[in-house]
C-alpha cells in the first residue's frame, strides 16, 4: 500500500464514526424532547386532576351550606315580596286573643314575586286559615313561631299548584315503606324498592316575620 493512499483510508474510516456520533445525538436530543413532552404533558393532567376533584368537592357541600352562599352573592341579591299586616283572631278558648303578624316572603326571582302577586288573594286565604287555627301558645316560643313559618311557606305555594308534602307526612310514607319491607315474606323474591321521592322545589325560601304581636 502506498504512502497516498493511507490518508484517504484512514479518512473513509473516520468519517462514518463521526456520522454516528452525529446520529446518537441527534437521536439523543429526540428521546429528551420526547420525555420533556411527556412530562409535561404529566402535570398538565395531574393538575387538571387536581381541579376536577375541587369541584367536585364544593359540589359535594351540604345543601344549606351552598344555598346561603348562592343567597349572599352580591351580584345576585334576594327578592323580598312584603304583605299587607295579618290581623287575625287566635283559637285561645279562655279568653279573646288576637295576633297582628307582618310577613315577608323571600322567593327566588322578581319573575316569581310577580306571578305570586296574581294569586294574592288565595295566598292571603291560605295564611288566614292558618292563623286561625293558632292559639297564643302556639306562637309565644320560637320554636312555634319556626313551625308557623314553615306551615306558611309549604301552603303559600299550593294556590299556584306546587304541592310540597308536610314533613309528618314524608315520615309517615318512609315508616310505612319500612314496616313494608320488614313484614314480607323471607320465601318471596325481594322487591325492587321504589326510588325515593322527593319533593318539589319550593320557590319561597324564608319566611320572614317583620311585626309579631299577640294581645
Amino acid at each position: 500500500m502506498s504512502a497516498a493512499a493511507a490518508p484517504a483510508e484512514t479518512l473513509e474510516v473516520a468519517l462514518p464514526l463521526k456520522g454516528g456520533k452525529k446520529k446518537l445525538i441527534v437521536i439523543g436530543a429526540v428521546v429528551l424532547a420526547l420525555l420533556l413532552a411527556a412530562g409535561a404533558g404529566t402535570v398538565l393532567w395531574l393538575k387538571s386532576r387536581a381541579a376536577h376533584a375541587r369541584q367536585e368537592v364544593a359540589a359535594g357541600e351540604d345543601g344549606p351550606k351552598a344555598q346561603a352562599a348562592a343567597k349572599n352573592d352580591p351580584a345576585n341579591p334576594p327578592t323580598f315580596l312584603p304583605l299587607d299586616v295579618f290581623v287575625v283572631n287566635l283559637a285561645d278558648r279562655d279568653a279573646d286573643r288576637y295576633a297582628q303578624i307582618g310577613i315577608t316572603f323571600e322567593v327566588d326571582s322578581a319573575v316569581f314575586a310577580d306571578q305570586m302577586k296574581a294569586y294574592m288573594p288565595a295566598i292571603r286565604n291560605a295564611i288566614l286559615m292558618i292563623l286561625a287555627q293558632k292559639s297564643s301558645q302556639d306562637l309565644l316560643d320560637r320554636a312555634g313561631k319556626e313551625q308557623l313559618a314553615e306551615e306558611i311557606r309549604r301552603e303559600t305555594v299550593r294556590p299556584m299548584g306546587i304541592d310540597m308534602p308536610a314533613p309528618e307526612r314524608i315520615a309517615t310514607q318512609a315508616a310505612t315503606d319500612a314496616a313494608r319491607d320488614d313484614g314480607a315474606d323471607e320465601a318471596q323474591p325481594p322487591r325492587k324498592k321504589p326510588a325515593r321521592r322527593t319533593a318539589p322545589h319550593n320557590p319561597v325560601r324564608h319566611v320572614h316575620f317583620s311585626n309579631f304581636i299577640i294581645q
